[in-house]
C-alpha cells in the first residue's frame, strides 16, 4: 500500500503527467500526419494543378516540428511551472510557429513561381533574383509578425532601419548597383534566362540565371562566364532570341566571272531549299535568295540567304549548305575560282631601272 501510494504520489504525478501528456500529443500528431498526409497524396494525384502537390510537400517535413511543439505546449499547460515562465515558453513557442509558418510559405510561393514560371514571366520574367526577393519580402513580414507577437514594438525598429540604410547604401555601393540592375535587366526583359546572347567583348551563350550580383552566360564550349549586372546593363549586347528565335543565316560565294549569272541563282537556291527541308534546325517554309553584291578581285560575289530556327542552328545549316553546294557546283561545272594576283613584269622592269639610275 505504501508502495501504491509512493507511485501514485503527487509529486511524482506532476512530474510524470507532462510527459505522458507531450508522448501522447506527439504519437497522436504522427499518426494523423500519416493518415491525413496519405489521403491528400492520393487526392492531389487525380487533380491536374500541381498547386496542392507542391503545398503538400511543403507541409509534410515541418508538419513533424509542429507536432513537437503541440506536444510542448499541452505538457506546458498540465505542469506546474511558474505562470511567467509557461507564459515565456508560450510566447518562444508561437514565435517558432510563426517562423515555421514563413518558412513554409517561402519554400511554397518559389517552388510555385518555378513551377508556373511560364505563365509569371508575361508578368515579371522567374529567375534566382526575382525567387530570392520573393522569399526575402515573406521573410521579412514574418519577421515583423514574429517581433509584434513578443510584444516589441516595430515602429522604433524600422527607424533605425531608415537611418541605417543610409550608411549601409554607402557601403555597399557596388552591391547595390548589381542589385538593381540585376533588377532592371530582368524587368527590362531585355536579356532573359534562356536567350542565346553575344557580348561586345566576344563571349556567347545561354544565359542560365540573373542573380542578386551576377549574370550567368553558360558558353557553347560548355564553360561558365559570370557577368556582373552593372556591367552587363551597360554593355552593347546582341540577344539573338529578341524578337524573335528565327534568324537568317548569310553565306558568302563567289563565282568565276565566266559563269552564267542565272544558272548559278538556280541551282545555288536549289541547294539551299534543300538544305531548309531536310537539314535540322532549318525552316522548311522558307524560300532561300540570293543577291550579287561585288566585282571582286577574282570572282563575282554574292551573298546567300537561309534561315535557321535559332542561332546554333546556323553552324550545321552552313556546313551542310556549303558541303552540298561544293558537290553541286562541281556536276554543273560552276567554278570557285582561287585568289589571284597578276604582276606586271613590264611595270616591275621599269620601275627597277627607274631606281638604277
Amino acid at each position: 500500500m505504501n508502495r501504491m501510494a509512493v507511485i501514485f504520489s503527487p509529486e511524482l504525478l506532476a512530474i510524470l503527467a507532462p510527459v505522458i501528456v507531450f508522448v501522447f500529443v506527439l504519437l497522436t500528431g504522427l499518426v494523423l500526419r500519416k493518415f491525413l498526409f496519405s489521403r491528400l497524396e492520393r487526392w492531389a494525384e487525380h487533380t491536374k494543378t500541381d498547386i496542392d502537390d507542391i503545398i503538400i510537400e511543403s507541409t509534410k517535413g515541418p508538419f513533424l516540428i509542429w507536432c513537437l511543439m503541440a506536444g510542448l505546449y499541452f505538457s506546458m499547460e498540465v505542469s506546474r511551472l511558474p505562470e511567467d515562465i509557461v507564459d515565456s515558453l508560450g510566447k518562444i513557442l508561437s514565435a517558432l510557429a510563426i517562423i515555421s509558418v514563413t518558412l513554409v510559405l517561402a519554400n511554397t510561393a518559389a517552388k510555385l513561381i518555378s513551377a508556373y514560371s511560364r505563365k509569371f514571366d508575361a508578368a515579371l520574367p522567374v529567375n534566382s533574383l526575382t525567387k530570392n526577393v520573393t522569399k526575402i519580402v515573406i521573410f521579412v513580414v514574418g519577421g515583423l509578425i514574429v517581433l509584434n507577437s513578443l510584444g516589441i514594438s516595430i515602429t522604433p525598429i524600422l527607424a533605425t532601419l531608415g537611418v541605417g540604410g543610409l550608411a549601409v547604401a554607402l557601403a555597399l555601393q557596388e552591391t547595390l548597383s548589381n542589385l538593381f540592375a540585376g533588377f532592371y535587366t530582368s524587368v527590362s526583359k531585355q536579356v532573359r534566362v534562356g536567350d542565346f546572347i553575344k557580348l561586345e567583348t566576344g563571349e556567347e551563350g545561354y544565359v542560365t540565371d540573373i542573380g542578386w550580383r551576377s549574370t550567368r552566360v553558360k558558353m557553347l564550349s560548355n564553360n561558365v562566364v559570370l557577368i556582373p549586372n552593372s556591367k552587363l546593363a551597360q554593355a552593347v549586347i546582341t540577344n539573338y532570341y529578341l524578337p524573335d528565335k528565327e534568324l537568317a543565316v548569310l553565306v558568302q560565294v563567289g563565282v568565276h566571272y565566266d559563269s552564267d549569272l542565272k544558272k548559278v541563282e538556280k541551282v545555288t537556291c536549289e541547294v539551299a531549299k534543300q538544305v531548309m527541308k531536310e537539314v535540322a534546325g532549318g525552316v522548311p517554309e522558307f524560300v532561300p535568295f540570293i543577291r550579287y553584291h561585288t566585282f571582286g578581285d577574282f570572282s563575282i560575289n554574292f551573298t546567300v540567304i537561309l534561315r535557321a530556327k535559332e542561332f546554333v542552328d546556323n553552324y550545321l545549316i552552313k556546313h551542310e549548305f556549303i558541303k552540298r553546294l561544293h558537290e553541286r557546283y562541281k556536276k554543273e561545272d560552276i567554278v570557285i575560282p582561287y585568289p589571284i594576283r597578276a604582276i606586271n613584269y613590264d611595270q616591275e622592269k621599269a620601275y627597277g631601272a627607274g631606281t638604277k639610275k
